[in-house]
């Protein structure tokens, strides 16, 4: 009887669909699957592997998450990636970005325990550059860390911020993370092809995430491209919690119920009208709860 073939540990390195990339401790790789019709594996994902074929396997099992970064509408969760330190969200100058699709991937991460970093690319665009630190001038004046930089040019100054870390890039279609990727890594393209045309993924680098080894201590995962970033996972005491502007003010309304809208007496709305919260951030509290609250 030829001798039982036992799982092993690896890391999903590529996931598209029910299609998963994994490295192996030696660095080989294996395309696998998952048993069963249902899979919530994601790139970054430890795993136990089972080899079936040459270059194949099963995925048995997902071992113990550190972090999960996700997102949720009332239908589903769309799960971005694991096991990250740092979630890097890169905008540009141009096309212009959503502040609140920012705004809402610092709180998914922040929610994880997860450092979110803002990459404002494109900055050798002069003419657009005061109108989008003025976008981002909310979130600096709290303290959250931008990075200004040109990927085409001047992607090097991201190499320090990645030292040592898994870091994940996520942000709009257009953003120039790919470029990121591929001007940090220039061999990445290349691997980039062979596992779309592994996956069966088409040519489009953004259809599926992918994790880059940096060096020994430091990997990043590029995600695809998103629109919208819902965050239905949060209850509300999380999302009061996820503005840190708030926390002087909560637990000051005049109802203990309050829903910080329009309601008499709320410490929020007060603090709005002296200053001391961003009208941009409250819409995006406002907007979330709402959300929230809808069955």
């Amino acid at each position: 009887m030829p001798p039982a073939i036992l799982s092993t540990s690896a890391i999903v390195i590529a996931a598209h669909g029910r299609q998963y990339r994994v490295e192996l401790p030696d660095g080989s790789e294996l395309l696998c699957c998952t048993r069963g019709k249902k899979s919530d594996v994601v790139c970054g994902d430890r795993v136990r592997v089972e080899p079936t074929s040459q270059g194949r396997g099963v995925i048995n099992g997902i071992e113990p998450r550190r972090t999960l970064l996700y997102r949720s509408n009332e239908a589903r969760e769309k799960l971005i990636a694991a096991n990250v330190d740092q979630a890097i969200l890169v905008v540009a100058t141009e096309p212009a970005f959503s502040e609140a699709l920012v705004g809402r991937c610092v709180i998914a991460a922040q929610s994880q325990g997860i450092t979110p970093l803002i990459v404002l690319n494109k900055c050798d665009l002069a003419d657009r550059l005061a109108e989008s630190r003025a976008r981002l001038a909310p979130l600096a004046a709290l303290d959250y860390p931008i990075l200004e930089l040109s990927a085409l040019a001047g992607a090097d100054s991201l190499r320090p911020w990645l030292q040592g870390k898994t870091s994940v890039l996520v942000g709009q279609s257009g953003m120039g993370k790919s470029t990121l990727i591929n001007a940090l890594l220039p061999e990445a393209r290349a691997a980039t092809r062979e596992i779309s045309a592994a996956l069966d993924s088409g040519k489009h680098t953004t259809t599926f995430a992918k994790l880059y080894h940096l060096d020994g201590e430091s990997h990043i995962i590029d995600s695809p491209g998103l629109q919208e970033f819902g965050l239905r996972h949060l209850d509300f005491s999380d999302l009061e919690q996820a503005f840190p502007e708030f926390a002087p003010h909560l637990g000051r309304c005049r109802f203990r119920n309050c829903q910080h809208q329009q309601e008499p007496g709320c410490a929020l709305q007060a603090a709005l009208a002296s200053g001391d919260i961003a009208p941009e951030r409250m819409r995006l509290f406002q907007e979330l709860a709402r959300e929230r609250a809808r069955t």
